[in-house]
């Protein structure tokens, strides 16, 4: 949101300082302008000020840009995880994020359902995992994780999903 103002008012600037230039009959004509109608103190002053304007929207307007732009280096919620959730999230990116949409592992698979929507319990996703699923436009085959995985991926997905 920050970068796309700066980006808006930077263009603004520069499009009016190119309408300024272009209404006074091009760059020539309007540095003619200027420099003939001042002193040499006055044209050190307008050079100064032309470089202080520069250096404020070609150092700052990015500054700001860079320094608001970080909204998605955190995690939406912060759940904080126990071991096996976090194996759980390891073989979710393995076997699941191909076909599964989750945020809180930047899977956006467009096959299988977006499990932040569908938010389904633990239990759910076990059978899932344990029987397949054929509904729909994919097919998810069964087993394709067991065990202590498949109970991992299950209570990871019921601790994140649409959080």
């Amino acid at each position: 949101m920050v970068a796309t103002a700066a980006l808006i008012i930077a263009f603004v600037v520069v499009a009016g300082a190119v309408v300024l230039v272009a209404m006074s009959g091009g760059p020539g004509k309007a540095r003619e302008k200027l420099l003939h109608r001042q002193s040499n103190s006055a044209n050190r002053g307008s050079g100064l000020a032309i470089t202080i304007v520069i250096a404020l929207f070609g150092i700052a307007i990015p500054a700001v840009a860079m320094v608001g732009n970080n909204d998605k280096k955190e995690a939406k919620g912060g759940v904080e995880l126990t071991s096996a959730q976090k194996n759980g999230r390891e073989v979710f990116a393995q076997l699941c994020s191909t076909c599964h949409s989750l945020s809180a592992s930047n899977a956006v698979g467009r096959v299988g359902p977006n499990l932040d929507q569908l938010r389904p319990p633990k239990e759910l996703t076990l059978n899932a995992i344990q029987m397949g699923r054929a509904r729909g436009l994919g097919q998810m085959p069964s087993g394709l994780v067991d065990g202590e995985d498949a109970e991992d991926v299950a209570d990871y997905i019921a601790a994140v999903a649409g959080r």
